[in-house]
């Protein structure tokens, strides 16, 4: 299950691209194909455009200082882009087509919806800039020449993981527990990415029976959140509380991230009844003071900061006329290609081993040991 990969005709058109070598157009990426070329880089000043989605979460509103300063501390120009909350995903259009014109060499894409950029990314690649997507796989074009990640389905398996530990350290009886299921917004293709890894671990639990989803809502269009709107998880938590759990107890939740585990846990909490085991991700400030609060029971740790770093290094490694570093050619298929990567590793927090998982962190650590 963890490859995300549509044909095997894909696999091998991406392994003919990466041995064909690099383009003469643009200097040597792996979108090009073509005959094996000089690279040619780009002037050391040059401008780098970052176009990320609305400020739904601390991560996103921290990744946008961060390139902005370390773009500049790097030498490059930064061109920092933020959709609004409303019409993002046209407005983000506009941006990156904005950065096309203004001649940026290398775009970085926080997508708001991956399928939706294609005319932009080309338009990219026409102009001669080098297109990362960043943290969201931009989906269905050839013109997308990095992914720079945290393995997003290992991020699923460990929220599963973390969930069926919680369950047995913390549910006060023995199996099957009675748990539900939240995904993401389905215009991220993160979603399913973080669902399937999940699903992994827990649906040999459910066809086995350790597991029950009283709801019955099991799919990942049934489970979706959209626009990743803490209001929208609460809501559906409110309706399935509803309907399904009037006397039954409710043990676990599965939730993407750390916003919709709030939500979940306020709604749990005004029903009047016992919060459940629930995951997260993205080690949000207020999650972290949940979980050692003993109320959320995990999130995963993915340093921004790392992630940012890495992905600045990749735009310093094709200016200088080099390909971008990268560690996975095979995982992730965006329908037209696989698009060479470079996974980071992350890291499950509880509060048994948050002060460890967060050492290099210190406003979190900070936290952590306030509750010490």
């Amino acid at each position: 299950m963890k490859k995300i990969i549509l044909t095997a005709t894909a696999i091998v058109a991406a392994g003919a691209f990466m041995l064909t070598g690099c383009s003469s157009e643009r200097g040597g990426t792996p979108a090009d194909g073509g005959d094996s070329a000089e690279a040619a880089g780009f002037p050391a000043d040059a401008t780098i455009g970052v176009a990320l989605p609305d400020k739904t979460s601390e991560n996103w509103v921290l990744a946008g200082k961060l390139f902005t300063d370390g773009l500049e501390k790097a030498g490059f120009k930064a061109d920092v882009q933020y959709a609004p909350a409303s019409n993002t995903v046209a407005e983000q259009q506009n941006q990156i087509q904005a950065m096309v014109t203004g001649g940026a060499k290398v775009i970085i894409i926080g997508a708001k919806d991956g399928k939706q950029l294609t005319t932009q990314v080309q338009a990219a690649k026409d102009a001669g800039a080098y297109v990362i997507a960043y943290d969201r796989l931009i989906e269905n074009t050839e013109a997308v020449d990095y992914y720079v990640a945290f393995d997003n389905f290992k991020v699923g398996q460990l929220q599963g993981q973390a969930l069926l530990d919680g369950l047995a350290a913390n549910a006060g009886h023995e199996a099957p527990y009675n748990i539900e299921l939240f995904s993401g917004s389905p215009d991220d293709a993160n979603s399913a990415v973080f669902f399937n890894g999940a699903m992994d671990v827990l649906q040999p639990k459910i066809d086995d029976g350790t597991l029950k989803v009283l709801s019955g809502q099991t799919e990942i269009a049934q489970t979706a959140t959209d626009g990743w709107k803490a209001e929208n998880a609460q809501r559906r938590m409110d309706s399935i509380l509803t309907s399904t759990y009037s006397s039954a107890a409710l043990d676990g939740v599965l939730s993407p991230n750390d916003t919709l585990a709030r939500a979940v846990i306020t709604s749990v909490q005004q029903a009047g009844k016992p919060v459940p085991v629930v995951t997260g991700q993205d080690s949000e400030v207020e999650s972290v003071k949940s979980i050692m609060d003993g109320v959320q029971y995990s999130t995963i740790n993915k340093d921004t900061t790392l992630l940012v770093e890495q992905a600045i290094k990749m735009v310093g490694q094709l200016q200088k006329g080099d390909d971008a570093e990268v560690n996975d050619t095979e995982q992730y298929d965006n329908g037209v290609k696989v698009v060479p990567a470079y996974l980071l590793d992350p890291v499950i927090v509880t509060k048994e081993n948050a002060e460890e998982a967060y050492a290099n962190v210190p406003s979190l650590l900070e936290i952590v040991k306030s509750y010490q």
